[in-house]
């Protein structure tokens, strides 16, 4: 029996030993290859279909995400109503989403339920039709919420730094308009569906307490679908920054708040001071006890919150600080975030810090590690960005032996204010 008169041993996060359990992998019989990650308590199932069919791949924009939205919106057999109707039927959740390079069909469900819903999601999958009167329903709401979004400064001043870090023509720099909802056309997205969809490359991330036939299941409605028959082009698209470092733009003549954003272009995920610099900016901006939150929130009162954090990209990246402002302190927060690059160049983090950091950074990752969802989902991160299957040691190594030396001279390296792109948007 617990005895409560005994205080617990207190375990540092730091001293965890984290160990991401491996994933299985096999090839349905079309070459789709499938991560799967059996664990959990629960009878569910998380089906995740990644096709290659992000922003990166269309020739006119929106024209990806609109087709990401709308392939649940109507088969050749069933309309958008119909398939809800089932979805909901068997309490199950199917979910899209669109990214740079890729675009998401994700299933939640009772294991119970996988012989009724596999083929829903593969009749989605290869016979959508995108009727007209979804389309204009899409255009007509997307169009509204853009317009009204477009009145926020913070959402201007998100669409706007993307563009000065990497130019309006690369996929992470792009916004859409309303002109580019007016001139959407059905054809567009039949066309991209077929190249990137039913043809296109395909890889499925499977996770939770699986059925002991997972593999002949997903193999009978999945395995002779066409996918992967298009070779993928991958158009190599150099970011074009722009020159024009400090940019101030009034949105809203009466506007009490200020948008602030300020970035620098970043490697990706391959670069050897990528994982270093996550835990330096752990200590910048990176969580609620960080040197920016402590300084322009808690000392100044100049914003409810301010963060930064390294943009999750596949082939190129920015740091980007992040925050909301009084009108009248938006240079002044600046200012001071400039003041803390300078400290963090010029002095060491004490060490009590450096451990308060590293004990979060464990803390989040064991987080992460929570469930088969999750594991998986990290394990398709590390997939996606071609990492090495020790990436997630690596980090955990980093982590733990990282010295305030270190941390020093990559804050000489990357926390200079002439690197950095200043937007505010009132």
């Amino acid at each position: 029996m617990l005895n409560r008169q005994e205080t617990p041993n207190i375990v540092n996060a730091v001293d965890f030993d984290l160990q991401l359990k491996p994933y299985c992998h096999f090839t349905l019989d079309n070459g789709i290859p499938v991560y799967s990650l059996n664990a959990g308590a629960q009878e569910l199932t998380q089906i995740e279909f990644v096709f290659y069919a992000g922003n990166w791949f269309e020739e006119k924009g929106i024209v990806a995400g609109a087709t990401n939205v709308l392939l649940k919106n109507g088969t050749k057999n069933k309309s958008a109503f119909a398939i809800n109707e089932i979805v909901d039927f068997y309490g199950a959740h199917l979910s899209s989403g669109c990214y740079n390079e890729t675009a998401t069909v994700t299933l939640h469900t009772l294991n119970k339920h996988l012989p009724h819903l596999l083929p829903l999601v593969a009749e989605v999958l290869s016979e959508s039709i995108f009727p007209e009167e979804e389309l204009a329903i899409y255009k007509q709401n997307h169009k509204q919420k853009l317009e009204v979004n477009l009145k926020k400064c913070e959402f201007v001043a998100a669409r706007l730094i993307d563009e000065y870090v990497y130019g309006f023509d690369h996929p992470y720099g792009r916004y859409s308009s309303t002109v580019d909802y007016d001139n959407l056309e059905r054809e567009q997205l039949v066309q991209f569906f077929k190249q990137y969809y039913t043809h296109g490359k395909c890889m499925l991330f499977v996770a939770g307490k699986l059925p002991a036939d997972i593999e002949e299941s997903l193999n009978k409605f999945f395995g002779s679908l066409h996918f992967n028959n298009n070779v993928l082009n991958l158009k190599k698209i150099v970011p074009a920054a722009a020159e024009e470092k400090k940019y101030r733009i009034t949105n809203d003549v009466n506007g009490v708040q200020g948008a602030i954003r300020m970035a620098r272009p970043f490697f990706n995920r391959h670069h050897p001071d990528f994982i270093g610099v996550q835990i330096l900016n752990n200590i910048f901006g990176g969580f609620f006890g960080s040197r920016l939150m402590e300084n322009i929130r808690e000392d100044k009162g100049y914003t409810y919150g301010i963060h930064s954090y390294l943009q999750n990209h596949i082939h190129s990246t920015a740091w980007m600080i992040s925050t909301e402002a009084g009108r009248d302190v938006c240079e002044a927060t600046i200012a001071e975030t400039y003041k803390e690059m300078d400290l963090l160049r010029n002095e060491q983090v004490e060490d009590d810090e450096l451990f308060l950091v590293k004990n979060y950074m464990m803390g989040s990752l064991l987080s992460d590690l929570d469930g088969p969802f999750q594991s998986i989902s990290r394990w398709k991160n590390y997939i996606l960005n071609g990492m090495e299957a020790d990436y997630f040691n690596k980090s955990i190594h980093t982590i733990k032996n990282i010295t305030p030396n270190t941390l020093q001279e990559l804050a000489k390296k990357y926390l200079n204010p002439e690197d950095f792109y200043e937007l505010v948007v009132i």
